[in-house]
């Protein structure tokens, strides 16, 4: 007999319908499962086996085959478990098959029957949505992530048996409850802010700048000068995420696994922070089966690179094109995917080895080709791709015992929310949602300069010897800043301000 039971796969972070056969005839007993399956899949036989058994239910005797199509695409992870054993169930007469009709499956089954979560829910709900599936059966720890998507019932499944019996129609399940977006906003806080950050007024203001544009930053400093901790507190100015950025970042998240089980829709911006170790394909994405990288999982909010200079040359290397593209392409022999990969970059160093060069408070110890050596280690191409270079100086002890009151992130990030509703007027109707996304074209748009302001940039340049795509980015920032002070056409201040958040190269690489 022959039995089939509609279920979602995942290819990257995009979700695809997979349709579970079971075919049942007499003969030797065997189980085969054939249509590209991985290892993960192959071993739910014994999986499915177990579960049935621990439901009171015999395994068929006799010669079982599962097809999984299309069959020319490679099924990868433990998903399949419960439609696989949905479909033996209804091959064997268990299950009455037109039960199973606008109805998918995606699960993995435990020995004991349990339904353990996987990866990629959101992704798979969109896309059974998109294939017109009414009804969904999803583990219970993937129901909150996947309840934000209308137009498809998600039924939170715990146990075999449970999914057994509410397609019988003996005990239906509850579908999930959709919490409205906005009623989800108002439950979340963040944990850092900037009220906590003694002093460094410039530079709060710059990653004000930053948060408001979107823009790269370098910050150099001594150690203990406040740069971890002002990037920690950066998420907590960004704007809100919109429904639609926050089901782009989850999914990215569902993807690889890295959601808590029971969470819901992801609320807060991202904030990555990799050690200096990772590899440059954990950080841009890959490997055997193409997973998003860091770079990819900081989507929307932000990546943060401590003591830049110890990353492997190649790490840094590998985030050039990124970082300008917005999205990295991972193409192995046995998989490719493309993921979105538009996040600021935050990157913190010392000016030295030893972290106190140009210290007015400590002398330092390196000798100058220790000083030159440790600054090479970052590239000029990369340094051309940060829009901001920020110098963060360590603060006398008066300052920071002083019990003077600091801005909270609330007010700063009021004035970013500003910033960012005058720019999503301005771009509305294009893929553009801050200063940083700008092309080439839209550059000489938006950010055109006054006779005055252009010759003030061409000195700049002849001084500094500056790039294209340093000129452009310098463009960019003079557009936030004249943003956050509320004015149409860039003015000669907001100019000049840009040019001094790229005025680092001079001190220290072209000493």
């Amino acid at each position: 007999m022959l039995a089939s039971v509609q279920s979602m796969g995942l290819a990257g972070i995009e979700g695809y319908r997979v349709t579970v056969e079971a075919f049942s005839a007499d003969g030797l007993p065997m189980f085969e499962i054939v249509g590209l399956p991985d290892a993960a899949v192959k071993e739910s036989r014994e999986r499915v086996r177990a579960a049935m058994a621990s439901c009171g239910l015999a395994f068929p005797v006799a010669r079982l085959t599962v097809n999984l199509a299309p069959a020319d695409i490679k099924k990868e992870g433990p998903a399949y478990d419960l439609p696989i054993a949905l479909a033996i169930l209804a091959s064997s007469g268990v299950l009455d098959a037109k039960a199973l009709e606008g109805t998918a499956a995606v699960g993995e089954l435990s020995l004991t029957g349990g339904v353990v979560g996987v990866r990629g829910a959101l992704s798979m709900a969109i896309a059974a949505r998109g294939c017109g599936i009414r009804r969904l059966l999803l583990p219970a720890d993937n129901a909150k992530e996947a309840a934000c998507v209308e137009g498809v019932q998600i039924l939170p499944v715990v146990h075999l048996q449970e999914a057994i019996d509410c397609l019988r129609g003996t005990r239906p399940i509850e579908p999930e409850k959709t919490v409205p977006y906005a009623q989800m906003m108002r439950a979340h806080h963040t944990a850092n802010d900037f009220a906590d950050v003694r002093g460094q007024k410039s530079a709060k203001r710059a990653l004000e700048i930053a948060a408001a544009g979107g823009h790269n930053v370098l910050m150099i400093g001594p150690p203990g000068s406040g740069k971890t901790m002002m990037a920690r507190c950066l998420p907590g100015i960004l704007p809100d995420m919109t429904l639609e950025e926050a089901l782009e970042v989850t999914r990215i998240h569902s993807a690889a696994g890295t959601l808590r089980a029971g969470e819901g829709l992801m609320l807060e911006r991202p904030f990555r922070a990799p050690h200096h170790t990772v590899s440059s394909v954990a950080l841009v994405g890959g490997g055997t089966k193409a997973r998003p990288g860091e770079i990819s999982l900081a989507h929307g909010g932000v990546l943060f690179l401590d003591e830049l200079p110890e990353y492997q040359r190649a790490a840094l290397e590998a985030m050039r094109q990124p970082l300008e593209d917005g999205f990295v392409s991972v193409v192995r022999v046995s998989a490719q995917a493309k993921y979105p990969a538009r996040a600021m970059l935050i990157a913190a160093m010392n000016p030295c080895p030893c972290g106190h060069y140009g210290s007015k408070t400590q002398e330092c110890r390196c000798k100058p080709h220790e000083i030159e050596r440790y600054l090479s280690r970052i590239s000029g191409p990369l340094l051309d791709r940060i829009d901001m270079q920020l110098e963060v100086s360590a603060l006398p002890v008066s300052e920071i015992t002083a019990g003077a009151k600091e801005e909270p992130s609330a007010a700063i990030r009021a004035r970013v929310q500003a910033a960012r509703a005058r720019q999503q007027e301005r771009y509305d109707k294009t893929h553009v949602t801050c200063n940083a996304e700008l092309s080439a074209r839209q550059v000489s748009e938006v950010c055109a300069l006054g006779d005055d302001c252009r010759l003030l940039l061409e000195r700049a340049c002849e001084k500094y010897h500056l790039s294209m795509r340093a000129v452009s980015r310098i463009q960019k920032v003079a557009r936030t800043i004249a943003d956050l002070a509320g004015e149409e056409r860039i003015g000669k201040a907001h100019l000049l301000e840009a040019l001094a958040y790229r005025n680092l190269d001079k001190d220290y690489w072209r000493r």
